[in-house]
């Protein structure tokens, strides 16, 4: 699986969504792990992504795609 954090990134801004600490507050998360799935440095796991589809529209589908060979 690849996570896409571009997508996370782009409906935290529609969503006017600045900075790390906007979207920790939105996902009821710390901010140290906004930033981390505002990087792609990790992936988001079940409570995290509920929370992404609640704040921003964006399904597992949506962030999760798996790689082809």
């Amino acid at each position: 699986m690849s996570y896409q954090h571009e997508r996370l990134v782009c409906a935290a801004r529609a969503a006017g969504d600045r900075t790390d600490s906007d979207i920790a507050e939105r996902l009821k998360v710390a901010p140290v792990t906004a930033w981390r799935l505002r990087t792609g440095r990790t992936t988001p796991a079940g409570r995290t992504l509920a929370a992404i589809e609640r704040a921003y529209g964006l399904t597992p589908a949506d962030l999760l795609s798996s790689e082809a060979a």
